[in-house]
């Protein structure tokens, strides 16, 4: 029965479109539940690989297309490990008689040298409780059947863990605050933010069941340790993050529990809920983003330009601000969420002023307003419409004589929003400009977006909108966006993970190329920039614009020189006017240019 009841859930997951699952994965799962003796574990080990492997030759796993509705990665992620610890549990739930009537725990022996470790200083059971809860990597999980060996009610086993698993949490949260230990702890938080790089997706309770779900599944790679840094590092806000985590070490305490006292079913029981739950929160639940939208979507009659003005400003607070590019990257770039209460509305492709805190050296007045493309969509990061993004660059100088950075020459605008912290207020005007926006009224126009560095930043909010959201854009759209960005090096990447995300569900509809001018060479030897790469596919580039289709270019104004130059060499090599060709791209609105 408990195998039946896990293949008709990975059966409901393939039609999903989950990936499969390799025997490895299933094999390197470590899920603490009664287990056989030593000597027939290794027969266990060899049926449970062989289960997994005609699960997975077994199952229809589908591939993502453009006509599927949307999905909710998260979700699935979620679901995905608690199919993973469903099959288990269902496989071993079949072992011989003999087996499940072991009463051993995996980690149980190392738990119990622990637990007699810290009982050697003469501190009470409850306590021994609490600081192996308070582990890393072991936490509540491995806490919860020590206290059973130990003989305490598990009245008193849950609350002594929960309360010692969330103890070192809050001190977490913000000591990462301190750069000199994120430098430290660099190696563990990178491994933290790969594990949990969902968990910012979405509305605010999308993330705070994502992140609650993430901690109370009890696999390997989850917890309240790895939860808590992934939460710092993806900006979550610090009550969402407390909350979710408490939630989960509850979930898992549970579920613990359960296994502990009820065995297998005990813990079948727990994650079917478990998913059950996840499932309806972040399937069920989500809703089209499509309170925002003109009447018909495509009009452009009524998009909002400069509501606020520079004497009449509009004030934000900062939800949160976080690094976004690797150690070896040409300087530092932030991605910060600002929210407006959702009385700052905007359209993709335009622009947020700006205006620094403080006055000028020069003479006391305030500080211009500086321009910003706005990196998310009108819905913002959490599909509220309450918050807006920028992807900002700090702006520094290299002073020769000096053999630092003069901070005199450093830009104030840019320095103060990467410095920003949860609360910190923006002054904002706009939005501003119509060069970049989007003509969504056919369907089947094709975009091709360039950018170099922060230039990225309208182009997030285009692919978010496309096919990310549920909106009737998404819904409607069958073209084709093309996105090329030109960066020093992979570690200058921006949102890499979500461009690579997009291209994998969306296959005919999304294309990808990267310029990386110190890793590689165009065909003639030389740096790899922008327009050595575009020019590869010139012949595709001009084709597609022959046919109607729009092209954007943002980013550093040094970057439109080259282009223009290699668009013209390409154009004479065709026996075309390159004059007139442009001339005629801009008539019929196909040239979108908005640099810096």
């Amino acid at each position: 029965m408990g195998r039946s009841i896990a293949i008709l859930f990975l059966f409901f997951l393939g039609f999903l479109g989950v990936e499969g699952f390799t025997s490895s994965s299933l094999l390197h799962t470590r899920i603490v539940v009664p287990i056989q003796n030593p000597k027939t574990h290794s027969s266990t080990s060899a049926r449970l690989t062989n289960f997994s492997m005609r699960i997975n030759d077994a199952l229809p796993w589908p591939r993502r297309n453009k006509n599927d509705a949307p999905r909710l990665n998260t979700a699935l992620k979620m679901l995905r490990k608690a199919a993973v610890a469903l099959c288990c549990f269902a496989f071993l739930n079949a072992a011989p008689a003999a087996a499940a009537k072991a009463t051993a725990v995996e980690h149980l022996h190392k738990g119990q040298k622990i637990a007699n470790f810290f009982r050697s200083f003469g501190l009470s059971d409850i306590a021994v409780l609490a600081l192996i809860s308070a582990l890393p990597v072991v936490e509540l999980r491995g806490a919860v059947p020590v206290g059973v060996w130990m003989g305490l009610p598990i009245t008193t086993v849950l609350p002594a863990c929960v309360f010692g698993n969330m103890v070192p949490i809050i001190p977490i949260l913000f000591l990462l605050r301190n750069e000199s230990l994120k430098k430290l702890m660099s190696p563990i938080l990178k491994r933290a933010e790969k594990k949990s790089a969902s968990l910012g997706v979405g509305s605010l309770n999308k993330q705070w069941v994502s992140l609650a779900a993430f901690v109370g599944i009890p696999l390997p790679g989850t917890g309240a340790w790895t939860g808590a840094m992934g939460a710092f590092l993806l900006g979550m806000p610090t009550g969402v993050a407390l909350s979710a985590i408490f939630a989960g070490v509850v979930t898992a305490g549970m579920i613990m529990t359960a296994i502990t006292l009820a065995g297998k079913k005990g813990g079948i029981a727990a994650l079917s809920a478990l998913a059950l739950f996840t499932a309806n929160e972040l399937l069920n639940g989500e809703k089209k983003q499509d309170f925002l939208e003109a009447s018909p979507f495509w009009d452009q009659s009524a998009v909002p330009v400069n509501t606020f003005k520079n004497k009449a400003p509009f004030t934000g607070k900062v939800v949160s601000s976080k690094r976004i590019v690797g150690p070896k990257a040409t300087g530092e770039t932030c991605h910060i969420i600002v929210s407006s209460n959702g009385d700052y509305n905007f359209w993709e492709g335009q622009s947020m002023g700006v205006i620094p805190p403080g006055t000028r050296e020069k003479d006391g007045k305030p500080h211009a307003v500086r321009l910003y493309s706005i990196a998310s969509t009108r819905y913002g990061d959490d599909m509220t419409g309450k918050t807006s993004s920028l992807c900002v660059r700090r702006a520094t100088y290299w002073c020769p004589n000096l053999k630092a950075e003069d901070p005199a020459k450093k830009g104030i605008c840019s320095n103060f929003l990467c410095d920003t912290k949860p609360g910190d207020e923006v002054v904002m005007t706009g939005p501003a400009g119509k060069v970049m926006l989007m003509p969504e009224e056919d369907p089947k126009t094709d975009y091709i977006m360039v950018a170099t560095g922060t230039g990225i930043a309208p182009y997030r909010g285009f692919v978010r909108r496309l096919f990310i959201e549920k909106t009737p854009a998404a819904e409607a759209y069958k073209g084709e966006a093309w996105l090329f960005l030109g960066v020093a090096n992979s570690d200058a990447l921006l949102y890499d993970d979500e461009w690579q995300e997009v291209k994998e569900n969306f296959p005919d509809n999304f294309r990808l190329d990267y310029a990386l001018s110190r890793e590689q060479e165009n065909k003639k030897g030389g740096k790899m920039y922008i327009q050595d790469k575009m020019e590869e596919y010139a012949d595709e580039i001009f084709n597609k614009l022959d046919a109607g289709a729009h092209i954007y270019f943002c980013g550093l104004k040094g970057m439109m020189p080259g282009i223009q130059d290699m668009l013209k060499g390409v154009a004479d090599s065709k026996g075309m006017n390159y004059d007139e060709w442009l001339k005629g791209l801009k008539s019929k609105k196909q040239w979108h240019v908005e640099v810096y």
